[in-house]
């Protein structure tokens, strides 16, 4: 792929700042940016720069203090959590309050960190090979609005285990919260191995700063969280990137499902943070032979059913032509709670609601955009065969998640196989992919365009053998 002109990487960053409120300059959010260094700088240069000369010191330490640095990210993580997700929602005004304390308090902890990183070998007649996993150097991270300080945390834990040092570029409309948590980090982790700057930050976050760190030689790979234009941008770079892109992951349900758990589990991954979550189940195809009794279970289960005329006032709401005549989600509407919708659709619910729900057909608005909003468009099919297919259309081949409703294993199979998709999550919510109900590991960055899935220490870490002949067998 060849390197994009300077005008298209300004403009590409342009839109990615741009995204859900941000303008390339200091999100305005009534309180003062944190002075100081601990880890926030000013500029790419010299958040680099720091960055670097960190790196100098830490790859000659010891795996323990990784270790040490990963602990205490992870202990703010809890002990602040409360008083951190308070901050990202004032500042965000995305989400809810308990699942950003959660995301934080219960997410974080489980992080995979040193223990991750493994070493190879080969023993053979002619001596020993021996592969280990070394890190990159200094790393440069964007991160979105929608999860700030947990993939800023979940990122550098994966990061420090693997030995990198960090440059975060925040979205501007989280950007606060970011640097409080880099400069928390960095005090801590000075504290335990007495180390500066294995975290950086450029605040505040500009156009300019964002190319700056895309371009910069200092920085030897690239980790973007993100939306499509985000994600462009990083696989049209020059150097390696790992992209986690958008999803607009879709929900089959079929005549063999359990009807209570589909709806508990589609009420409880769609309802997370008010749908921020990419892997949230966005849409819902279900058979003509089960739909009535899922509809009706999603409304014992917490779920308040919109009939078609409040579906079309919620739309007009949701949706909003741009100069390019084509619908766009009314970033204003994104992450609101059920209350605030269920206003622009013209009805009142009940105290507790958790999502907002009701029929639509596959060509819905709701259905072809990734809206991360609690109202979710169920699609009455005919089987599962024209499920599956319209599920595939509607994820548009982000290939990020799928979530199946089903005992037959035959439609397991065929699902897994056509939906192709980073994270499949087979009866429960989308969050069982990620270990929560499930088994396996978390993260906040899910890798699908450049193929990593799932990242942990190893992803952010290099291959490198080391061969010594003739001996070393002890057999």
């Amino acid at each position: 792929m060849q390197p994009m002109t300077e005008d298209l990487i300004r403009n590409v960053v342009q839109q990615v700042l741009s995204q859900m409120g941000g303008n390339g300059s200091p999100a305005s959010t009534g309180g003062q940016r944190p002075s100081g260094n601990d880890g926030v700088y000013p500029t790419a240069d010299a958040a680099v720069a720091a960055s670097e000369a960190a790196f100098r010191a830490f790859r000659l330490r010891p795996l323990a203090d990784r270790d040490r640095a990963v602990r205490e990210i992870k202990r703010l993580c809890v002990e602040r959590a409360e008083e951190w997700g308070r901050k990202e929602l004032d500042e965000t005004t995305i989400g809810r309050l308990d699942h950003k304390i959660a995301k934080l308090r219960d997410a974080i902890p489980p992080i995979p960190g040193v223990e991750y990183l493994r070493t190879e070998n080969n023993a053979g007649d002619n001596g020993l090979t021996l592969t280990q996993y070394a890190p990159f150097g200094v790393i440069g991270a964007i991160t979105p609005v929608t999860h700030s300080l947990p993939t800023l945390a979940c990122n550098a834990i994966n990061m420090l285990a693997a030995g990198n040092t960090v440059v975060f570029n925040a979205h501007p409309s989280g950007a606060n919260i970011a640097a409080e948590g880099v400069q928390a980090f960095n005090r801590a982790i000075r504290n335990a191995i007495g180390l500066d700057d294995l975290l950086t930050i450029i605040n505040p976050p500009t156009i300019e700063s964002a190319d700056a760190l895309f371009k910069h030689r200092g920085v030897k790979l690239l980790v973007v969280t993100g939306g499509p234009v985000v994600a462009r941008a990083a696989l049209a770079s020059n150097k390696r990137a790992i992209v986690a892109g958008p999803g607009n992951p879709p929900v089959v349900v079929d005549g063999t499902a359990c009807v209570d758990n589909a709806a508990k589990s589609i009420i409880a991954g769609a309802a997370f943070d008010n749908n921020l979550l990419c892997i949230g189940e966005k849409q819902v195809f279900a058979t003509a032979d089960v739909f009535d009794k899922l509809m009706d279970a999603v409304g014992r289960s917490g779920g308040y059913r919109l009939d078609p005329h409040q579906i079309e006032a919620l739309t007009r709401a949701a949706f909003v032509k741009g100069d390019d005549g084509k619908f766009h989600v009314n970033k204003d509407l994104v992450g609101k709670d059920p209350g605030v919708l269920a206003r622009s659709a013209g009805a009142t619910i009940p105290a507790g609601t958790q999502i907002l729900f009701g029929e639509t057909g596959a060509d819905h608005l709701f259905v072809e955009h990734e809206q991360m909003m609690p109202f979710i468009p169920f699609v009455r099919v005919t089987n599962v065969d024209r499920a599956i297919e319209l599920a595939k259309q509607s994820e548009h081949g982000y290939g990020h998640t799928a979530i199946l409703h089903s005992r037959d294993t035959t439609v397991m199979d065929k699902m897994g196989r056509v939906m192709d998709c980073t994270i499949f999550v087979v009866n429960g919510a989308c969050v069982a992919g990620l270990g929560t109900g499930g088994e396996g590991v978390g993260s906040y960055s899910i890798a699908g365009p450049t193929g990593e899935g799932v990242t942990t220490p190893l992803t952010f870490t290099r291959q490198r053998r080391t061969a010594i002949i003739g001996g070393m067998r002890f057999i």
